[in-house]
């Protein structure tokens, strides 16, 4: 055979392993973050829809298609459903952004194939089946938990004192109590619920630190934050940074719309 001729079959051997190496590389590498045009923000306990007021207009002056879920607060899946009808509503790529609680029900809803990305602003991250009770207990104790009260029915809420000082405690206190004034009860169901699957080990993941949180310990927002491998962000905040710091936190979900890390 010509040298020449060798030479080129050589080559083309060599040239199809390097195509066939990376088709098999990206089999296995982690989804890459893509630009969304439709954000869904989910509130967590002792809130509602409007505690993401102030992060609404600044989103959607970047051109972003807004939606904000009313959770019904009665049960852990109803949540979830309530998300997920959201979501079928969506014209394409969604980023699924989650306050406080509402980190367990983004991760749950979070493997809807609408979704492209998950935000956690001072959010739960457990695993699926974790008991998440368990592990705020390897954790300082967050102050807030003191003021929670439970009426006959087994719907609990905060204190106006916890409210104010531990859930809002960087808002003006008047603010806080306009706050506290739509906070919604939840069912009792909800403190021992778990999630069945963890959605941040698919999707890309971005999440917003509250170093003065006194609702869930900064140190315990770290450790999920690590394990998520999320791009993290940390805000000298309350738990209500989103209210406090709203600039701060559409700045992070911009970022995560755009598909940058």
């Amino acid at each position: 055979m010509h040298r020449r001729t060798l030479m080129g079959r050589i080559a083309a051997i060599a040239l199809a392993g390097v195509f066939s190496a990376g088709a098999a590389s990206a089999q296995t590498a982690p989804p890459a973050p893509v630009a969304v045009h439709n954000v869904v923000l989910v509130h967590g306990l002792y809130a509602d829809g409007s505690s993401w007021g102030k992060v609404i207009p600044l989103l959607q002056a970047q051109g972003l298609h807004v939606t904000s879920v009313q959770n019904p607060l009665s049960g852990f899946q109803d949540d979830v459903d309530a998300v997920k009808r959201v979501l079928a509503q969506q014209d394409g790529p969604t980023l699924l952004v989650g306050h406080s609680y509402a980190g367990m029900v983004i991760s749950e809803a979070g493997t809807d194939p609408h979704v492209a990305g998950l935000v956690y602003i001072a959010a739960r991250a457990p695993d699926a089946g974790e008991d998440y009770a368990a592990l705020t207990r390897k954790f300082a104790a967050a102050p807030a938990g003191a003021g929670l009260q439970w009426d006959t029915n087994g719907w609990g809420s905060l204190s106006q004192p916890a409210f104010v000082k531990d859930f809002a405690g960087d808002l003006p206190p008047a603010e806080a109590l306009a706050y506290y004034a739509v906070q919604q009860p939840f069912a009792r169901a909800i403190t021992t619920a778990r999630t069945t699957v963890a959605a941040w080990h698919d999707k890309p993941t971005w999440y917003a630190v509250s170093r003065q949180d006194r609702t869930i310990d900064p140190e315990l927002q770290r450790f999920m934050a690590q394990r998520m491998k999320a791009s993290t962000v940390e805000l000298d905040a309350s738990h209500v940074s989103l209210l406090s710091q709203p600039q701060a936190v559409a700045d992070l979900i911009v970022k995560a719309a755009q598909g940058r890390r």
